[in-house]
């Protein structure tokens, strides 16, 4: 694996401190490690607690934010660093970008970067697909064959949520399951599920314990993402076969 440069101070590599308060650094569906990066979700506080990924710290720089708002319309930053050998980042800053252009203004002005992490030798220990920490999202890479490997079975929240954007769990036996993705789904899972999970943890001033906070991410995850993007295509497909119906009918 390719080791990280020097950065300067405002950029360094650190450890997450295991006492930071839940408000500053939250962690997104840790996934069990082990050879085939197997994963769970939804830890508990205690194990929430006790661990997260050595990422790179960026200081909150008001006035840089104010630059690059006056530069690009945007407050925030998109940095991409490499994935790493066997993964692949599933969207671009540009899709970034665009979803989320599509939020109300005031939701995406905290935000000061987005990271593209990369997946190293220690992170696929633990491997989590997104994380929140000060005013930085992170989203990190899968598998490039886009199948994820988990000794255990599902739960049930696991399979509708997968179902929800268009994941497949397989039951391998004895050899645990897969939870297979298209490019579509999981490109679909990241800007409208992780993204949005993340920016909501951003948002949230108000709750302080574990439990409270994921429950609000969660909520924030399917009212400003699913829910907003599905609604969305089901109101263009009507539209669609209204316009397809009218057309039938004025031809006859």
């Amino acid at each position: 694996m390719s080791h990280r440069n020097h950065q300067n101070p405002s950029n360094r590599t650190v450890r997450l401190p295991q006492n930071l308060p839940q408000n500053m650094v939250q962690v997104k569906r840790i996934r069990q490690g082990a050879a085939l990066s197997q994963r769970t979700r939804g830890l508990e506080k205690n194990e929430q607690s006790q661990f997260a990924p050595p990422e790179r710290w960026y200081e909150s720089d008001p006035e840089n934010q104010a630059k690059q708002r006056a530069k690009t319309s945007r407050g925030y930053r998109v940095v991409v660093e490499r994935p790493g050998t066997g993964y692949r980042h599933v969207v671009t800053p540009r899709q970034i970008h665009e979803r989320l252009a599509q939020l109300p203004a005031e939701m995406v002005e905290p935000l000061e970067v987005v990271q593209l992490s990369q997946m190293t030798r220690k992170k696929q220990s633990f491997p989590c697909y997104g994380m929140q920490w000060g005013t930085t999202l992170y989203l990190y890479p899968i598998e490039d064959s886009l199948v994820e490997y988990y000794p255990c079975p599902p739960r049930p929240s696991q399979l509708i949520e997968a179902r929800m954007y268009g994941g497949r769990w397989v039951n391998l036996g004895r050899d645990g399951w897969q939870l297979i993705w298209t490019e579509a789904a999981i490109r679909d899972y990241y800007l409208n599920n992780i993204l949005i999970h993340e920016l909501g943890h951003l948002l949230d001033n108000r709750n302080c314990s574990y439990t409270d906070r994921e429950r609000y991410a969660e909520w924030f995850a399917i009212e400003h993402g699913y829910r907003k993007t599905k609604r969305g295509d089901e109101r263009a497909n009507r539209q669609k076969e209204a316009r397809r119906v009218q057309r039938r009918h004025h031809n006859k």
